[in-house]
């Protein structure tokens, strides 16, 4: 049994050391104009500095090119896959049949992974990718676990499989939507998608020959939330994914906060180590998921669902209320420095005296939680009650009776 890598999206470089430190053991990241998620804060400099920072500690830095191109995109793709090259990226994610010939003609030795954009629900499919000389194949996310244990078992041998195992999922399928493009003139598959479907909307029937008559169809107060989908999560199915041999579990979010990729990371990380010891001394049934699905349920979520994984029947997908879970933690902050006896935070969200905040440690899911009893202006060192976040970087001092390392996130109990 080989452990799966664990793979964390990276939005920017600072998420990517956030990563990194809370365990993933590789990212993906875009380029600012040719993946689905070009409001990332990652630019040209910015990847090639994580490329860097990944490399110097035993990591990999995946770069998606995966949007649907048209012909006058292609200049821009060519000079991007020879800078990908030359800035040592480990992979290309890309799902365009033209850009992966592209990157083929422009950079033979480059490893191809095909996204769950190109929509792989089979083996054969899976296969055409292989002779096609892609190293790895991103599975639609609409896969069951029968289906994916089929292609598990008979996929040519030096072909890697990487599923998502949490995050956003689309409404469409495996994201294929002009829905954004329609409502916004923002293009999902040209990486710009306004997230229309979380909107909220208003239902309304109209008489053919009245067309100023209007019934109210299925909406309350806060009209409806049809096309709103839960958030994926196969915490629970760790063994199962593990056993099948998948090469790489990949958890969705690049325009998250830290304090959401620490939290997910980090409580997948704990989940795969430990599962991994048991399945080596054959104890795989003494899994229990319990401790991890509580530190997910920390982080905001339109509500946690299966999808497919369990039953293709599954109606348990849409969040038709429109709101998100967790109302009792937020993020606090993170570690900057310690100076003595007093810690250096970065805030993320108000902080007063009398706070209880919790530290998300790197190797434990044990809580150790404090009450804020002191705070010191940054500047001046006086003390003070309470502090809001205002310029980006708005620091404080506080007083914490753990030991705590730079770069750690705080979460703070409503």
């Amino acid at each position: 049994m080989k452990k799966p890598e664990l793979l964390a999206p990276a939005g920017s470089l600072d998420k990517a050391k956030i990563a990194f430190m809370y365990g993933a053991d590789a990212v993906y990241a875009g380029t600012s104009k040719l993946s689905l998620r070009t409001r990332a804060e990652m630019n040209s400099d910015t990847l090639e500095d994580t490329i860097k920072y990944a490399h110097s500690i035993g990591k990999k830095v995946y770069v998606a090119l995966n949007i649907y191109a048209h012909d006058e995109d292609y200049e821009e793709i060519e000079k991007e896959v020879k800078r990908l090259t030359s800035i040592n990226a480990d992979a290309i994610i890309a799902s365009d049949v033209g850009v992966i010939a592209k990157i083929k003609e422009i950079s033979p030795n480059m490893e191809i992974h095909i996204s769950t954009q190109a929509n792989t629900v089979s083996l054969h499919a899976a296969k055409f990718w292989n002779d096609y000389g892609a190293k790895r194949v991103i599975l639609a996310r609409e896969l069951s676990r029968e289906k994916i244990e089929y292609i598990m078992k008979n996929k040519p041998e030096g072909l890697e499989i990487e599923t998502f195992v949490h995050g956003a999922i689309c409404y469409a399928y495996s994201g294929r939507c002009y829905m954004s493009k329609y409502l916004s003139n923002r293009c999902a598959n040209l990486g710009d998608c306004a997230q229309t479907c979380r909107w909220q909307y208003n239902v309304y029937a109209t008489e053919v020959n009245n067309p100023e008559s209007r019934i109210n169809i299925d909406f309350d107060e806060k009209g409806t939330y049809i096309m709103s989908s839960k958030d994926l999560c196969l915490i629970k199915r760790i063994p199962d994914i593990i056993t099948m041999g998948i090469s790489s579990l990949k958890i969705e979010g690049r325009l998250k906060t830290d304090y959401y990729l620490a939290t997910v990371v980090r409580a997948y990380r704990k989940a795969i180590d430990d599962c991994c010891e048991l399945i080596k001394n054959n104890a795989a049934d003494k899994y229990d998921y319990t401790e991890y699905l509580e530190e997910l349920s920390k982080v905001k979520t339109r509500g946690l669902s299966e999808f497919y994984y369990i039953d293709e029947n599954n109606q348990d997908i849409l969040d038709l209320d429109g709101q998100s879970d967790n109302v009792e933690y937020e993020y606090a902050g993170k570690v900057i420095d310690n100076l003595g006896d007093l810690t250096v935070i970065e805030i993320k969200n108000k902080l007063s005296i009398g706070d209880k905040l919790d530290i998300l440690y790197i190797d434990s899911l044990e809580i150790k939680e404090f009450e804020i009893k002191e705070l010191y202006n940054i500047d001046n060192n006086e003390k003070i009650d309470t502090i809001n976040p205002g310029k980006k970087g708005q620091l404080v001092k506080i007083k914490i009776p753990y030991e705590v390392s730079k770069g750690l996130i705080i979460r703070r109990k409503k």
